[in-house]
């Protein structure tokens, strides 16, 4: 039996990670930092891996593969680069073990490496050498490449999916002729991510520019996609990138446009890791569990049969299959709950708190009336049943439901993040809120970087993102009281 939940207004955090333990998500590794991902987490990361890569390929990008290690001198090419990792970075120097003098394995003296490597942080060197070999000429742009990959930083902190040793992700890269083309390329892959949060997730983010002090090593300019999470916090859910012709620079990334003279190529980077698992986790979740969108869940009905005696298993069975036919017939991801040694109370428990969007039940009076019962994850109790659906149109009757549920938790999560958005016009309004009811705090902005930091250092609310579409026309910034236009969204984040 799975231990019980803590409730979200008890210990948030201590919610959070009951949850991923109790859904069999994922559990820790013996390397510090690092996760399992068990069947089921890494059942939703496909999902979300599958939704990403037919947009991607939509948009003209193939996937590609390159080395998980990279020279050092790579990362020292650019300056703010390895600035930016170089605490965060795992290094190997040594290519051979040998025994040591207590019995156990040390590194081998003799097998030092030339050039320390180090374990992919995230690809723009690695693959910048690559693409000074694949330009040459403005006929081989746009260069547009994907990569699925893991990579390694090696964090203080780490919490499960949002932020660990060790992430899945995938890290786009592309390469233009112009800076408008790139520019374009990057907010049009924001523009994806933004997609997918909101259709596949049901996450309604905001999309926006990160102020210089939260942007991407050697970037001239980040953009994100900014979730807020099921306490008030913020999560950013995915950052595209306009570099530039700062690694094309670095890695010689030039090519002849047509009048054979010779450019720098502007290149982009994106990305999105399954930190997507936890923001679905946190947008969604409530105290019996996860509630997972039906477009991400892995399994978007089960069904549940009910008998007493064993001339009732037969005909039950016998129902659900054919009813598990129908489903799988109507394109739902279903499945059959055939345990026996545990009862029908504990499954629907058991499911509820997996988050499967629709429960189909099915006991002796259902097979006489040739029919099923539906519960709805998202809306507890009876209220979110359905009695007496034909089995014949039970395929229609589910798909209509993962449609309304589908919407109906994209529905809650703005009307949340609406709810806990709110403007401030002065510093102590600002920290009132920050310390009580937190979420997102829309301010007119004409601080510094050093005022960013300040506020980060007092409340520990950095600026999400100036909201792309935000015009609110003149206002005085509740820091410094200059008059500007610039509208900043403030939160803390994880």
């Amino acid at each position: 039996m799975a231990e019980k939940i803590t409730p979200r207004s008890e210990d948030y955090s201590r919610w959070y990670l009951d949850v991923i333990r109790d859904a069999e998500l994922a559990e820790s590794s013996p390397v510090r930092g690092c996760m399992v991902i068990r069947p089921y987490g890494f059942a939703l990361w496909e999902a979300i891996r599958d939704g990403l890569d037919r947009r991607f390929k939509a948009t003209g990008h193939v996937n590609a593969y390159f080395p998980l290690f990279i020279p050092m001198s790579y990362l020292a090419r650019e300056a703010e680069h390895v600035d930016g990792f170089a605490k965060e970075c795992a290094v190997v120097t040594h290519h051979r073990l040998i025994a040591g003098p207590d019995g156990g394995l040390v590194p081998d003296p003799e097998a030092k490496l030339e050039e320390p490597l180090v374990v992919r942080p995230t690809s723009e060197t690695i693959i910048g050498s690559s693409f000074s070999n694949w330009v040459q000429s403005y006929r081989d742009l746009p260069l547009l490449i994907n990569q699925w990959a893991n990579v390694v930083r090696w964090e203080l902190r780490t919490r499960p999916f949002l932020r660990t040793t060790e992430f899945l992700w995938q890290e786009g890269h592309t390469a233009h002729a112009t800076e408008a083309e790139a520019v374009e390329e990057t907010l049009r892959m924001l523009d994806v991510y933004a997609d997918f949060a909101i259709n596949d997730a049901a996450i309604p983010v905001i999309k926006g520019r990160k102020s210089a002090r939260e942007r991407f090593a050697g970037a001239v300019d980040t953009y994100a996609i900014e979730a807020m999470m099921g306490n008030g916090w913020a999560l950013q859910a995915g950052t595209s990138h306009y570099l530039g012709t700062n690694f094309a620079k670095a890695f010689d990334i030039q090519f002849l446009d047509r009048e054979n003279v010779k450019q720098y190529c502007h290149t982009t980077s994106w990305g999105l890791s399954t930190r997507m698992v936890g923001a679905a986790i946190m947008a969604h979740g409530d105290d019996q569990g996860l509630r997972l969108p039906p477009v991400m869940a892995p399994i978007q009905a089960v069904i549940v049969p009910i008998w007493r005696k064993d001339p009732e298993r037969v005909l039950v069975m016998e129902h659900a299959a054919k009813v598990k036919a129908a489903l799988e017939a109507a394109g739902v991801r279903v499945k059959l709950d055939t345990r026996d040694d545990v009862s029908p109370g504990y499954k629907f428990n058991d499911w509820e708190m997996r988050g499967v969007p629709v429960r189909v039940e099915i006991g002796p009076r259902d097979v006489e009336g040739d029919a099923v019962v539906l519960g709805r994850r998202d809306v507890p109790g009876k209220e979110g049943k359905q009695f007496g659906i034909p089995a014949a149109q039970v395929g229609e009757a589910v798909c209509n439901l993962l449609v309304e549920i589908q919407a109906g938790l994209l529905r809650q999560a703005t009307e949340f993040r609406d709810a806990n958005t709110r403007s401030v016009s002065s510093y102590d309004a600002f920290r009132q809120l920050i310390d009580g009811d937190g979420g997102f705090i829309r301010v007119h902005w004409a601080g510094s970087d050093e005022d960013e930091d300040t506020i980060k250092e007092e409340t520990k609310a950095t600026i999400r993102c100036f909201p792309e579409g935000a015009e609110e026309g003149e206002g005085v910034c509740f820091y410094t009281g200059k008059r500007t236009t610039q509208v900043a969204l403030f939160a803390r984040a994880y």
